[in-house]
């Protein structure tokens, strides 16, 4: 018996701003100048703030933490793209998309000096905390999706962000196939950076594309430049755009780069080569998007001044007050270990704080 094609499909490639700054005026979308402002200004922000939270571990004023530089295009142009009241979803790599939804310079310098009260945004509460484990965000946030159409909430979707290595675990496959199944008004935006800490993209799977994994699914995919704010923005607004309107989920892939390390755990140089970061740093996201909005006339090299100098006095600040210390007892961690009481876990207190009391008397 002959075969019959039952299905074919195609995955696209958007790119609306090249590695000049230049526009495809065709391509390119309606963002009022307020809005491409405010959107260089997270840019600026994120990279700013992200240099010193990286000079600070290295002083040893800061535990461990993920370094996001290179990639603010692809998380500062997502947030951009949804509405205040939608979920946002992400993982530990979205420093300027989450600041942009209200989480302060001081949340930062908490989560990652181990205090989980930073994970508490003060302003925006359909933000969830930074997720660790690997693509274990992606059902959270379809449930988010699916739970708010069941609410009446007609309008509100989810966008969840997270890493190419988080499409070889089973709750990325399992995410996607419930999105599909329940039609749920949610996004996946994978951040594909090229590696998942060492292993690159082509030792994760054989696809050519991370985007057409959501053929199997029944859902869009598409690839976009992860390095330009615009594509970004495009895509993301068009998958929330068909969400709202009830036609489902999509994937978005966004190829971009992590310029620095995976954490200040790690050691690039172990396993990507100068000559890989450089070509990266050729198509810097922030550089293009300066391009763009000063070849409009909005920007300029003193606004650009002005920014970083107002921008680095808020860090200055905000590091400041923090290091002036708080009311946080040392051994808060032990008691959430359980919901109730055990004496192993009283017994490592107890050594905890006399530890600790040790550690005052010699000074």
């Amino acid at each position: 018996m002959p075969l019959d094609i039952i299905e074919t499909f195609q995955i696209s490639h958007l790119s609306i701003l090249d590695e000049n700054g230049k526009v495809d005026k065709d391509l390119e979308p309606r963002i009022s100048d307020e809005k491409l402002i405010r959107l260089h200004r997270a840019m600026t922000l994120s990279r700013m703030v992200d240099a010193r939270l990286l000079n600070l571990q290295r002083q040893g004023r800061l535990g461990t933490l993920p370094v996001c530089t290179g990639q603010e295009a692809a998380f500062c142009a997502a947030a951009l793209a949804i509405r205040e009241r939608d979920w946002f979803v992400g993982s530990y790599r979205e420093l300027g998309a989450r600041l942009m939804r209200g989480e302060t310079l001081d949340n930062i310098l908490l989560l990652f000096n181990g205090h989980e009260e930073g994970n508490v945004n003060p302003v925006n509460d359909r933000t969830l905390p930074v997720s660790i484990v690997l693509g274990s965000q992606l059902p959270h946030a379809v449930g988010l999706a699916y739970g708010s159409r069941l609410r009446g909430e007609e309008d509100t979707v989810a966008l969840t962000v997270f890493g190419d290595g988080s499409t070889s675990e089973g709750d990325f496959h399992e995410g996607l196939n419930f999105a599909g199944v329940l039609n749920a008004p949610v996004i996946f935006l994978c951040q594909n950076n090229q590696f998942a800490i060492s292993t690159p993209r082509a030792w994760q799977t054989r696809s050519e594309t991370i985007a057409q994994k959501a053929v199997g699914y029944g859902i869009p995919g598409i690839q976009v430049d992860g390095n330009d704010a615009l594509a970004v923005y495009s895509a993301v607004k068009e998958a929330a755009d068909r969400a709202r309107a009830g036609e489902g989920p999509s994937l978005i892939e966004a190829v971009t780069f992590r310029m620095g390390v995976h954490t200040t755990a790690d050691d690039p140089t172990r396993y990507r080569g100068d000559d890989m970061v450089e070509d990266w740093a050729a198509k810097d996201p922030l550089i293009r998007f300066k391009s763009y909005i000063t070849e409009k006339g909005i920007w300029d090299e003193e606004k650009q001044a002005e920014l970083e100098a107002g921008i680095k006095t808020d860090i200055d600040t905000a590091v400041t007050e923090f290091e002036k210390g708080r009311d946080i007892k040392p051994d808060a961690p032990f008691d959430y270990v359980f919901g109730t009481k055990a004496q192993i876990i009283e017994d490592q207190r107890a050594r905890f704080l006399a530890d600790l009391e040790k550690e005052a008397d010699h000074g």
